[in-house]
């Protein structure tokens, strides 16, 4: 106890003078105005220098990912900064790579313009949009989990890829923050965005998004995401997930399906319950397979089916296929990983692997 004392002091100390140094900075350093290069010259912008990347992009209204809201706690912010970003700090090293330094890649929140600055991101950033949207249906799946509808208002429509996903901008006692939410709702459906969300304890946004109602006002920015479905229809499509990755692997099913009838598409899902809407699909397309895994079967059930590990049985049930193959995944770490582990098992390439973790 003796010791404990002098270091929080010493702590207190530290955080004092670091948000003494950026006021300091504020107020006394006048950096003007700068210019934004993104893309070598494919955008261009005169921002206020002195601000975060994140904030001059976000004014530019270039929207990348970032969960945390600008505060250097979610890794998701990142741009490859070719000249003008300063050093490497080190609130950023931990959230990249060996190969992502060398190649000059940042957190956004975390460079500051103080200069010309030109930086490169991927391309289908500069698709993004803010959205405003009204709450047009919420829907209760079960006792932790709702469906919500947004109904598009400004712009009215959305162009979006069958696995992507949206951040919705959710109130804090800190402000403002964004959250990831996959987007359920198919790509034909261009006036519409839905999403699934699990409450989780004390989590803000999924907080926020269960005490929606109908008629409320929200705001968003995307589509964002990596899943390129492959539009032969001779490619199988393998899907795996659990618990809320219901949504992207819903809109991944219901656009083959919609574009392809005949086509192979197969569904593993770890669960509690299984899902209505799946099965209406399967009894309409006799190609579309679902096995579920049920983590909670009912006692005094008549359950027969998969219980347990998802990737299990999917290692079970999937049979090696010479035909390619696409699979799509969504769900924490360990199962990803799992799941993969399985898919490389049955000779699935590494690059026709897409997934989320949450």
């Amino acid at each position: 106890m003796e010791f404990l004392l002098p270091a929080l002091v010493f702590g207190g100390i530290l955080v004092g003078l670091a948000a003494a140094l950026t006021v300091a900075e504020r107020l006394l350093v006048n950096y003007g105005v700068c210019k934004l290069d993104i893309n070598d010259g494919d955008r261009e912008f005169d921002v206020d220098g002195g601000q975060s990347l994140l904030s001059a992009l976000n004014e530019s209204k270039v929207f990348i990912p970032s969960a945390c809201g600008g505060r250097g706690s979610c890794g998701y912010c990142k741009a490859t900064v070719l000249s003008g970003g300063g050093p490497l700090l080190p609130t950023e090293a931990p959230f990249l790579t060996r190969a992502e330094i060398r190649s000059g890649v940042r957190l956004a929140c975390q460079v500051k313009v103080r200069e010309d600055i030109r930086i490169k991101i991927p391309e289908d950033f500069l698709n993004v949009k803010q959205f405003a949207a009204t709450v047009s249906e919420m829907k209760t799946l079960t006792h932790d989990m709702v469906e919500a509808t947004f109904a598009l208002d400004e712009p009215a429509v959305i162009e979006q890829r069958a696995g992507q996903y949206i951040q919705l901008t959710a109130p804090s006692p800190e402000g403002p923050v964004q959250r990831a939410y996959s987007i359920s709702s198919p790509p034909s459906d261009t006036e519409h965005v839905q999403i699934v969300v699990r409450l989780v304890p004390g989590g803000i946004g999924s907080t926020y998004i269960h005490n929606l109602s109908e008629g409320d006002e929200v705001s968003f920015t995307g589509p964002y995401g990596d899943f390129r479905l492959n539009e032969d229809p001779d490619v199988e499509v393998v899907c795996v997930g659990g618990g809320s990755g219901m949504a992207p692997l819903k809109n991944v099913i219901l656009t083959v399906l919609e574009h392809w009838p005949e086509r192979k598409c197969s569904l593993f899902f770890g669960c509690r319950t299984t899902a209505d809407v799946f099965e209406e699909l399967a009894k309409k397309h006799p190609n579309f397979k679902i096995v579920y895994a049920l983590s909670e079967p009912e006692e005094g059930s008549s359950w027969a089916g998969e219980t347990g590990f998802i990737h299990l049985s999917l290692d079970r049930h999937l049979e090696g296929a010479e035909a390619a193959r696409q699979a799509f995944l969504c769900g924490p770490p360990p199962m990803i990983e799992a799941v993969m582990n399985v898919l490389e098992n049955k000779g699935v390439k590494d690059e026709d692997i897409f997934y989320d973790e949450f």
